[in-house]
């Protein structure tokens, strides 16, 4: 998944807040269709002017990149993975609750009668919505890697370059016989 739309104010959270989190859940929300990022700006400015951050502690919007091909030209594009839907980690009280439903392009919860189910930890792992680690990987120019996830799941190539503060690599992968250049999360990838 893209984490190009990182939650900044939830990064520069003191660490007692991060510590917390742990005792959090993921939620899916359903929004009006096309309005996803608008729902997850519109939660982060209200966690941010109410002070929700001991509560509220993430919203994403899912994505994976592909490649689109029009008159001849390959082109890397994101697409939403879930359209109409956003992912929040939050401790689930009244307040909080309200806050979140009656956000601007929210229709509810997903649960029964809008009551909120919280995900599983697979489920959570399987719609790519985890805090990724990225420190766990140890990968450089030129190794040979699979990719596992993503929209060149299953296809191999070679690194290129690493940025591990981002969490990414750029590497050359083979399509069709052209050689394609293209940026993997180190999520999506093991080292051959």
């Amino acid at each position: 998944m893209a984490e190009e739309n990182k939650n900044e104010f939830f990064d520069e959270a003191p660490e007692e807040f991060k510590e917390k989190s742990e005792d959090a859940d993921w939620y899916v929300i359903h929004t009006y269709s096309g309005h996803e990022n608008k729902v997850k700006i519109n939660i982060e400015k209200m966690v941010k002017n109410r002070g929700y951050i001991d509560e509220i502690y993430k919203v994403e919007v899912p994505k994976e990149k592909y490649i689109s091909e029009t008159g001849g030209v390959r082109k890397e594009k994101e697409r939403k993975t879930f359209p109409g839907y956003v992912f929040i980690k939050m401790v689930i009280t009244d307040t909080t609750w309200y806050l979140v439903r009656n956000t601007r392009g929210v229709t509810g919860f997903v649960g029964p009668g809008s009551k909120p189910v919280p995900l599983t930890a697979d489920e959570v792992k399987s719609f790519g919505v985890t805090e990724k680690q990225h420190s766990n990987l140890e990968v450089a120019p030129g190794d040979q890697i699979e990719i596992i996830g993503g929209a060149f799941k299953n296809e191999s190539g070679v690194v290129e370059s690493v940025d591990p503060s981002k969490g990414v690599v750029k590497a050359v992968v083979s399509f069709f016989g052209r050689d394609t250049s293209v940026e993997l999360d180190f999520s999506d990838i093991e080292v051959i």
